[in-house]
């Protein structure tokens, strides 16, 4: 799901991944050809199979290309199932794959455990200084690199600029009142759904940071989630229900549905990421690309900000093939690999200088991405942070299905997060 962050913020956060850590060894030194090394491995990759695999495996095609004696065993296995079974088979000790995919929340709990290889100093990190800081600082734990960030991303508002121009909305809202306003009069103009809201913790996090609320204060160890900032986020949801700007939703199979309605003209406005562009481009509504819209999710009463995700790529502290694994992680990491993925699919470089390439800058939604990402929120990158979520999911579905208050939600989250952050006050 997933980028710069704040200068302050990356301070707080690099300073934080830094404390307790050993100097980072010197970089191992090139192989006199690389190509010659040989190895099978397992690579378990997160994407959809549809949309963004067959970009993926023509990367594998490449890299078989420029590493001949390189067999690549590619397993596509679903982003909601990739964590767990990656925990069960390292945990096992049997089944795990040599490289994954991993979300960047999953990284620092799976170092934590110790199932991944740290990677300073080894050939799979290529200029670490290139790496954008928000993105790098998600493959940290205890001041050690055990990952190498593929992609990153944020969430933003997309939108169908032909419903909203017949609602007589010519430009996009940017504030929360103003999303609630646009929503109300597509409804009553054009017949379509305003906005449909994915019950999705991870979608939940704009309205929350918009009031300036958060999850936790990582830097004081303490618990906010139930807070009088997000009581206020989660009455601002409830109403966007209860007024009609956004149909109430399922608390099931909400982000394909939201999908699904924006793809084929039935809601105007959606929150998502640059991963789903692919994906709703194939809808009827966008054959034409220039129908569709991207802008910042819109503020709340604070201010307008959404989280920061992605996906790095890690490898198992189990693998049999770590010098091969390793030219795999740096090749699927290059300028040129990550351009071609911004090129194909929109999403994010997470180098500093792929932005300078062609082909990433040849792709519109990439450039109207970045600057979103300048105010993306870090999202805690602490072994417990992919717990997290689970518990505001449950509620966030309490709060849309009726059975919840805003007030209510928030402290059962908070009692949740209590039993799991048992050292936090």
């Amino acid at each position: 799901m997933r980028r710069a962050l704040p200068a302050a913020a990356l301070l707080v956060v690099l300073t934080a991944a830094g404390c307790g850590g050993d100097a980072a060894p010197a970089p191992a030194p090139a192989p006199a050809d690389p190509s010659k090394i040989s190895g099978e491995i397992t690579w378990w990759d997160t994407t959809r199979p549809d949309s963004e695999g067959p970009t993926f495996q023509a990367l594998i095609k490449q890299f078989r290309t420029a590493y001949p004696n390189i067999k690549v065993k590619y397993v596509n296995v679903p982003s909601d199932q990739a964590q767990n079974q990656f925990q069960t088979a390292a945990q096992a000790g049997a089944g795990a794959p040599d490289v994954i995919r991993s979300e960047v929340a999953w990284t620092s709990q799976f170092a934590s455990l110790g199932y991944l290889q740290p990677l300073d100093g080894t050939r799979a990190v290529d200029n670490e200084s290139d790496f954008l800081p928000g993105p790098l600082s998600s493959t940290k734990y205890n001041g050690k690199g055990y990952a190498v960030p593929q992609v990153t991303d944020t969430l933003a508002l997309i939108y169908n600029k032909r419903l909203l121009k017949e609602a007589g909305h010519d430009t996009p809202p940017t504030t929360v009142a103003e999303l609630k306003q646009t929503a109300l009069d597509v409804k009553s103009k054009t017949g379509a759904a305003g906005l449909a809201l994915n019950v999705d913790s991870y979608f939940l996090l704009p309205f929350m940071y918009g009031e300036g609320g958060d999850l936790l204060d990582v830097q004081n160890k303490k618990i906010v989630v139930n807070s009088p900032q997000n009581v206020q986020a989660m009455r601002t949801v409830a109403d966007l229900i209860s007024s009609g700007a956004a149909p109430k939703p399922a608390t099931t199979e909400s982000y394909a549905n939201a999908m699904t309605a924006l793809k084929e003209g039935k809601a105007a406005m959606i929150y998502n990421g640059p991963w789903a562009l692919s994906e709703i481009y194939q809808g009827k509504e966008f054959t034409d690309k220039a129908n569709l819209g991207i802008a910042p999710v819109p503020a709340g009463s604070a201010k307008a900000a959404a989280p920061t995700g992605g996906w790095n790529l890690a490898i198992y502290a189990g693998s049999k093939n770590l010098p091969a694994s390793y030219e795999f992680v740096r090749f699927m990491t290059t300028v040129e690999s990550q351009a071609k993925i911004a090129k194909e699919l929109g999403l994010l470089p997470t180098r500093t200088s792929a932005y300078d390439n062609a082909d990433v800058k040849s792709n519109a939604d990439v450039a109207v991405f970045k600057p979103i990402m300048d105010t993306a929120v870090p999202r805690p990158w602490i072994p417990e942070g992919g717990q997290l979520f689970q518990p505001l999911l449950e509620g966030y579905q309490a709060l849309v299905g009726g059975t919840s208050t805003p007030e209510e939600m928030l402290k059962k989250v908070d009692e949740q997060y209590r039993g799991i952050m048992k050292d936090w006050s």
